[in-house]
């Protein structure tokens, strides 16, 4: 029996079959699922639901940044589940973890957040 683990392949998703298959249903249905996704209440809320996701999650960066990450935000009462779903659904929409990710425009001065709004940021006793 030959082995066939050795021979290449001619791009990472191998001939790209399931890619040309997947195109082309996309490519179908495209015609009939945009309209009645842009043009109808259906599209509404698909696109109120976008907006509020996403401003969760960069409210989430946010507080991530200024309370220090996993530990702080749970020091201000997010159950662990939380933060750890909301860390996955944060790297599946911006593909990156939000201690890693900066969004371009935007830069947190945590030191006159907390000087300027009473909060404790040090909710480790040191």
């Amino acid at each position: 029996m030959s082995d066939f683990r050795s021979d290449p392949m001619p791009s990472p998703e191998g001939r790209g079959l399931a890619r040309a298959a997947w195109d082309a249903y996309v490519g179908a249905t495209k015609k009939y699922v945009n309209p009645a996704i842009e043009k109808t209440p259906l599209g509404d809320a698909i696109t109120s639901i976008s907006a509020n996701k996403v401003s969760d999650l960069v409210g989430f960066w946010l507080l991530w940044h200024l309370y220090g990450g996993f530990e702080g935000l749970e020091a201000l009462g997010m159950s662990r589940s939380s933060i750890y779903r909301k860390v996955a659904t944060f790297r599946k929409l911006f593909g990156s973890h939000p201690d890693e990710y900066s969004f371009p425009g935007i830069s947190i001065d945590v030191d006159a957040y907390l000087g300027g709004s009473g909060a404790q940021r040090d909710t480790h006793g040191s």
